[in-house]
């Protein structure tokens, strides 16, 4: 066994800065920074294309509601039912940023604020996507293949900045292992462990400059499908495989046996969905 002393000792406070009641925490930092530069990058989109910048304000809010509120959902839903299904307060704190005692409502101040904790990936896919047809059908009036073609792209970075911010959280940490770079999450215990968000944050990164490539170097672009698929299929088979390496964190993956996490059985329809879209946009030849 490895000695200890050659792991990364990882306790980093999630907060940067409290000022009065506001706190500003490093998972906030780099959800907004995927939102600021993923702005950006779409403005150069349009721009290259000649599209409405003024586009560009209603895609952004359809965005934040679709990730935040598909992510919200997906978690409440897909990993964590037991206990916001059990009774009608805790389904409540699905939606609304507080815990209620066992005295509510009989005891009006019986609450407790605890934000909203939990946002789930696969959720915030399937959100985005929502919102995506409602952006096209009501501002750009084209094909919904158009705008997530375009939209994936800062989405995979935003994805590298989400994972950092799980990193000094502290969340979604690996399993055990002895390999030398492994990190102790010592708010969590003294075991060594994959530092499984880097892997994915580094993995996300790596598909963006791919998507980046192939949006600015070749003709994928005109393509309807074609980087949207390529990105379901990277990114989730991505997520796939590093599940392995992740700590388990629930939901149903039990009613298989425990043979594939969560994380694996939401990933597959994605991966599957994107070889459909790329095999369509290849074969058709559809392009804009």
């Amino acid at each position: 066994m490895q000695s200890i002393l050659t792991y990364i000792q990882w306790s980093p406070s999630p907060e940067i800065l409290t000022l009065g009641p506001v706190t500003l925490r490093w998972y906030s930092l780099m959800f907004l920074a995927g939102f600021v530069i993923g702005f950006q990058i779409m403005k150069s989109f349009f721009r290259r294309e000649k599209y409405p910048i003024e586009w560009l304000d209603s895609l952004l809010i359809y965005i934040m509601i679709g990730t935040i509120v598909g992510a919200r959902l997906g978690h409440c839903l897909f990993y964590d039912w037991d206990y916001f299904g059990q009774n009608f307060t805790s389904f409540l704190e699905i939606f609304i940023p507080v815990r209620f005692g066992e005295n509510w409502p009989g005891s009006i101040g019986d609450f407790k604020f605890i934000g909203f904790r939990g946002l789930a990936s696969h959720g915030g896919a399937i959100g985005i996507i929502l919102m995506m047809w409602f952006f096209s059908r009501n501002i750009s009036k084209k094909s919904i293949l158009w705008i997530l073609d375009r939209i994936v792209i800062p989405v995979a970075l935003t994805g590298m900045f989400i994972r950092l911010g799980n990193l000094m959280n502290s969340e979604i940490i690996g399993n055990v292992t002895d390999v030398p770079w492994a990190f102790i999450f010592e708010d969590v215990d003294d075991n060594p462990r994959h530092p499984v968000q880097l892997y994915e944050s580094l993995s996300y990164l790596s598909i963006f400059l791919f998507l980046m490539w192939q949006y600015w170097k070749t003709e994928a672009r005109h393509k309807l499908g074609l980087i949207f698929g390529t990105f379901l299929v990277l990114l989730w088979s991505v997520r796939f495989l590093l599940e392995y390496f992740k700590r388990s964190q629930g939901g149903f993956e039990t009613v298989v046996d425990n043979m594939f996490s969560t994380g694996q059985l939401l990933s597959i329809p994605f991966i599957l969905a994107g070889m459909y879209f790329i095999f369509n946009a290849r074969a058709k030849n559809v392009t804009v």
